[in-house]
């Protein structure tokens, strides 16, 4: 009797808020003052094994807003999900990971961080809609590169290949 193949599962176990800060380090003076802020967002992607088949993925944003070289608000957000996958194979799996469940947790974050500056007393600040799948490829293309880096070359720039 041939083996049948095990069946892909894809199923997210839970949404969560991992981590929240806000900070108004020089509240509530700069509150009073005048100007067009700056606003720097940064975002973080991260992926861990729980246990088999079990991946907590997380998505952190960083909120910093300037008026000058003074702060105005700072809020970090750790969103994070916790998926159950298995059956995929290794190249299946890693793009799942790093594009799929950043998709799926995102929008809660964006949800978060809103929320977050508005009950602070500010306007939203709406992040904007991001391409995980261009983020993945890019940092799959780094890493590529700095592997490459850290081989000898030939001089022509071709990598050196040890035989024996």
């Amino acid at each position: 009797m041939a083996e049948q193949a095990a069946t892909p599962v894809f199923q997210i176990q839970r949404v969560y808020l991992k981590d929240m800060s806000l900070e108004q380090p020089n509240s509530p003076k700069i509150l009073l003052e005048q100007g067009s802020p700056q606003v720097e967002i940064n975002l973080g992607v991260a992926a861990e094994g729980v246990t088999d088949g079990i991946y907590e993925v997380a998505i952190t944003a960083t909120v910093t807003t300037k008026l000058g070289d003074r702060t105005v608000f700072l809020v970090e957000v750790k969103q994070a999900g916790i998926f159950e996958i298995r059956n995929l194979p290794e190249e299946q799996l890693q793009p799942v990971i790093g594009i799929a469940c950043p998709g799926i947790v995102y929008p809660y974050l964006r949800a978060t961080v809103a929320d977050i500056i508005t009950r602070a007393g500010f306007p939203p600040v709406h992040l904007a809609e991001v391409n995980f799948q261009a983020m993945y490829e890019a940092q799959q293309q780094a890493r590529a590169q700095q592997a490459d880096e850290g081989k000898p070359t030939n001089g022509s720039g071709a990598p050196v290949i040890a035989t024996a």
